[in-house]
């Protein structure tokens, strides 16, 4: 299902679109969030990030999540919940447009390794396990560049879906 789209209307129509879809986890414990968060810019994201040419979606919700927090995402327990699409001006002739499918899952109990690209640990990422409303609030009070400012927001009214829901 289709969550919701932001689409920031910021590009030309002649601009070039640069696809990057992605896979997001919702992992709930003990009525908290696992989210990645980043020390450097002060907030918080769900776990994933983009689908390689080579993957599902599956395969890459488990890797990123893997890579970017160190936990073990148990694959019978992945559910679907959504699809949130973000559209904004990327480079000066560029429009990125990503689609972002959201997946409850269980993960194991161990805690892993992370296995940080330069960019997260420039961004200096950690898992934390908070309540969803200190992260909407935390991001929704982020002040940024308008690139990082649109994913922080998507993940804040996904968190918000969440609760309105009662998932969390």
């Amino acid at each position: 299902r289709n969550l919701f789209t932001i689409d920031l209307k910021d590009y030309c129509d002649t601009d070039v679109i640069y696809k990057r879809p992605s896979s997001r986890a919702i992992i709930i414990k003990d009525g908290k969030i696992a989210l990645v968060y980043s020390n450097k810019y002060n907030y918080y994201k769900f776990p994933g990030g983009g689908i390689n040419e080579s993957e599902n979606k599956i395969d890459a919700l488990v890797r990123e999540v893997k890579e970017e927090v160190g936990l073990t995402v148990i694959e019978k327990s992945i559910k679907e919940y959504g699809k949130v699409v973000r559209i904004q001006k990327y480079t000066s002739n560029q429009i990125f447009y990503q689609e972002n499918y959201y997946y409850l899952c269980d993960v194991d109990n161990d805690l892993g390794q992370q296995n940080l690209d330069q960019c997260e640990l420039e961004e200096e990422f950690i898992l934390k396990f908070v309540d969803p409303k200190t992260a909407i609030l935390t991001n929704y009070n982020h002040q940024d560049n308008l690139f990082r400012k649109t994913m922080i927001d998507r993940d804040a009214k996904v968190l918000e879906l969440l609760i309105k829901e009662g998932i969390i």
